[in-house]
């Protein structure tokens, strides 16, 4: 009786032309909701934004002055728990959250030790300038974590909107062809880096991880999705144009971006140590790869037909919220003492030792060759973004070629990989790089698109 009751509300649900009206809003809904969410440009007091942005901000103007201190609390009792659960409790064979969040290697543990002693040295104004100043402590902690505080407030929760009820399976469906000729990749990756594009590029690593766990990308997909389409959003791209005083050029700037960019994202994939990154899928979960659409329906249907399904599947209103709570525990807990350690060293390296001066001392002749003017200057900039996405715009603001200014900028938007945020969110997840890897693609992105901007610049802007 009970099958018989089914079967005639699903009838029902689907109408007369035997579409599933019931499914299609459990789709439509939520990930209209999501797209509101992270992908629809809204001008906000004369600037491009997102709705997610928007939340954050306001949430961050409402805790003025106090998500800097709230980070350093939680660092710290990030730190006490790890070492206290590291080093009294073993490992259980299926761990629940708080072992996920605590037990963690010594190796990990000491980074989140040294990321705490970082945010108390600098929120008390104790201990030596180069962890403590206003270019180093201060610009990780205020400027960097604050901001992710905040950001992920609200993000950690409705990124399932985006992810989970069929949003993904829709757009990759469509885009799916030219994704895989073009890039090698599904066309769900577009989403990935529309949501950069549009938010944050931790969103898009975020969403990268979370897709290869469920088994929706393999091993080498993931991998190159993190590292070449979790784009700087066109907010930071906005805020580096203006900063580097080339403003008046955002336009054409944001044009060779996108152009250096699109051009590494073919390019750098099929170079070491991408290339040789396996196409296996997340042993959990294993591949979930989608069926070929049957010949007599349309790609858009079927498209509509892949994300009806998912959304049947996903989860509901209790496990949404535990789960959300979940990755936003994993992020204050995990991420954001790594963001402060490796952020706080890298830049101090960069601001108070000379080494980015003799790594990039044989690329001045490269330089004065590509006719760069003040090419001493420009070098240090075209590493040290590795430590810090803001850092060579901080190192070009003393330059008086706008020339140059336009290359820094540019190339330090295009290269993606930023110790600080990006590439301490990837160390963190689920996607298979380490650290040397990064360092490496790195500077893969740096030789691909630099060569591209400066030609940009000389052909098209100057």
């Amino acid at each position: 009786m009970a099958d018989s009751d089914s079967s005639t509300a699903t009838a029902g649900a689907r109408g007369r032309s035997g579409f599933d009206y019931r499914a299609f809003l459990r789709f439509a809904i939520p990930s209209l909701l999501g797209v509101l969410a992270f992908l629809t440009p809204i001008v906000d007091d004369g600037e491009i934004t997102i709705g997610l942005a928007i939340l954050s901000n306001a949430l961050a103007a409402l805790l003025d002055g106090w998500l800097g201190p709230i980070a350093g609390v939680v660092l710290s009792v990030s730190a006490v728990l790890t070492l206290a659960t590291s080093l009294t409790r073993t490992a259980p064979e299926k761990p629940r959250l708080f072992d996920q969040l605590f037990n963690i290697g010594i190796g990990s543990a000491l980074l989140r030790v040294v990321g705490a002693v970082f945010a108390l040295m600098t929120l008390f104004g104790v201990g030596p300038e180069f962890v403590i100043s206003e270019d180093t402590g201060q610009v990780v902690l205020f400027d960097v974590i604050a901001a992710l505080v905040a950001f992920f407030f609200f993000a950690s929760f409705l990124l399932p909107l985006l992810t989970d009820f069929g949003g993904m399976e829709f757009v990759g469906t469509l885009l799916h062809g030219f994704f895989r000729k073009v890039f090698g990749l599904p066309g769900r990756s577009a989403v990935d880096a529309t949501a950069s594009w549009l938010g944050d590029g931790t969103v898009g690593v975020i969403i990268t991880s979370r897709q290869y766990e469920n088994g929706y990308y393999s091993a080498r997909e993931s991998a190159v999705i993190a590292t070449n389409f979790s784009i700087v959003s066109i907010t930071f791209a906005l805020l580096v144009a203006n900063f580097t005083e080339i403003g008046h050029l955002f336009i054409p700037f944001y044009l060779t971006v996108t152009a250096a960019g699109l051009i590494a994202a073919v390019i750098v994939p099929r170079l070491p140590p991408l290339s040789r990154k396996p196409d296996s899928y997340w042993p959990a979960e294993g591949r979930q790869a989608p069926v070929d659409k049957p010949p007599e329906m349309s790609l858009f249907r079927w498209g509509l037909e892949s994300a009806m399904q998912r959304a049947a599947h996903a989860p509901g209103p209790i496990r949404l919220l535990r789960d959300g709570a979940t990755t936003y525990a994993e992020i204050l807990f995990g991420l954001l003492p790594l963001i402060m350690a490796i952020g706080t060293t890298g830049i101090a390296i960069a601001e108070y030792t000379p080494i980015f001066n003799w790594l990039t001392f044989p690329l001045v002749p490269v330089l004065e060759a590509m006719q760069v003017p003040e090419a001493a200057k420009a070098a240090p900039a075209l590493l040290a973004g590795f430590a810090d996405m803001f850092l060579p715009s901080i190192l070009a603001s003393s330059i008086e070629s706008e020339f140059t200014r336009f290359v820094i900028a540019a190339l330090s938007v295009t290269q993606l990989i930023y110790m600080s945020e990006v590439g301490a969110v990837i160390l963190k997840s689920k996607v298979p790089l380490n650290i040397f890897e990064l360092g490496a693609i790195f500077l893969i992105r740096t030789v691909v698109t630099f060569p591209i901007i400066v030609a940009i610049a000389h052909l098209f802007v100057f």
